[in-house]
């Protein structure tokens, strides 16, 4: 499954459903790592086929389409030669970080949905501007954050929503890697942008964030380094060109006198920054920390309350999810939105707030102080 391309997890057997009747047709831009998982869940997926595949690397959309067996798909050097001679319901974007913005515009402008790999952009701006085509257009436009799809992650937001918690006032969340400094596009200003912060800071801060319903972020005083990306001794030759942040962290107020403690790492001498925790007037969460909150939770959950005056603790045991995989359920959702004109799975509104942040992470970071988070009108 194409869960395992992220995870490793061991394949499960396929689901047998039947097809629609109309195939939706579409375009992949960018044939890299991400849109390997794309294409393993394009071959069981009904409903919909790749005709057409966009990639600035001569001849990789033509090896990566023939890999993974796809026939009858036209290639192209770019996504603008690409929308420009396609008729399309919709495109998979998995390109790098700072071609996210360029590329979607381009395809909402042309009237095609857009599936977008997150992070949503490389800053607020980029962000704003690609919503402001979305409006435009009056198409759909959903964020690649599969986590959400996730049973585990479904479970917190509905503990948040059922008033278990009472008001909550403080999340502390974040998550990361002792050693995980990747290579490619992803270490680069040019083509990433940003790095651990967007790589995978947005799925922790997406995590919290969605179960308390997305406030509006109000400021943020943030902090980021390089402390291994950048040297020889830990990343060996590809310290050279290595400059975005491997961490980073940041305080956040939001909207409803929320405070959220965040931090995220490629690499650190530590196993963990911390396990999420979720503070409320009438209970806490504990949600065990993972390397890159790409997936599911770390392990069970524990819930904290006091109950007829005695301090207790619950153990919520983890929850599986449907045997296709929480990939495969982020483009069947968002195809079935295409299909019966529905809203996006995940949308750019909640989307754009967590940019937002990192934008402002970054802002903070390189101004040594405190900032406001101004979050321009679409």
């Amino acid at each position: 499954m194409s869960d395992a391309v992220l995870n490793q997890f061991t394949p499960t057997a396929d689901v047998e459903q039947a097809a629609p009747q109309t195939e939706l047709r579409i375009g992949l831009i960018g044939t890299g790592w991400i849109a390997e998982s794309y294409a393993m869940v394009m071959q069981t997926l009904p409903g919909a086929k790749f005709v057409a595949a966009a990639d600035l690397v001569p001849g990789k959309a033509e090896k990566f389409m023939k890999k993974f067996g796809f026939e009858g798909v036209n290639f192209y050097p770019d996504h603008k030669a690409m929308l420009d001679a396609e008729k399309l319901d919709a495109v998979y974007i998995c390109t790098y970080n700072a071609t996210h913005a360029e590329c979607a515009i381009e395809a909402l402008n042309h009237g095609v949905h857009v599936l977008l790999e997150k992070p949503f952009t490389v800053t607020l701006d980029e962000a704003v501007a690609v919503m402001r085509a979305e409006k435009a257009n009056g198409k759909i436009l959903s964020l690649g954050f599969q986590p959400r799809m996730d049973a585990n992650m479904k479970m917190i937001k509905k503990i948040v929503e059922s008033g278990e918690l009472g008001r909550v006032y403080y999340i502390q969340t974040g998550g990361g890697r002792r050693r995980g400094i990747p290579n490619s596009t992803f270490i680069e200003q040019k083509t990433a942008g940003i790095g651990a912060l967007g790589d995978i800071g947005c799925y922790s801060l997406d995590m919290v964030l969605n179960a308390i319903g997305y406030p509006k972020p109000l400021t943020v005083s943030g902090y980021k380094s390089a402390f291994f990306g950048a040297n020889p001794k830990y990343n060996g030759a590809d310290a050279a060109r290595f400059d975005v942040d491997d961490f980073a962290a940041a305080f956040i107020r939001l909207e409803g006198d929320v405070i959220l403690d965040f931090r995220i790492s490629w690499a650190m001498h530590m196993d963990t920054p911390g396990d999420t925790i979720i503070l409320g007037t009438e209970g806490g969460l504990r949600i065990p920390s993972t390397e890159c909150w790409n997936g599911t939770v770390g392990g069970p959950m524990v819930l904290y309350k006091d109950v007829a005056g005695q301090q207790v603790q619950h153990e919520i045991p983890l929850l599986e999810n449907k045997p296709e995989g929480i990939f495969y359920e982020k483009l069947a959702s968002f195809l079935d939105a295409v299909r019966n004109g529905g809203e996006a799975p995940v949308p750019s509104a909640q989307i754009l707030y967590n940019q937002a942040i990192i934008d402002g992470v970054m802002k903070s970071a390189e101004a040594g102080r405190e900032v406001e988070i101004a979050i321009p009108e679409i």
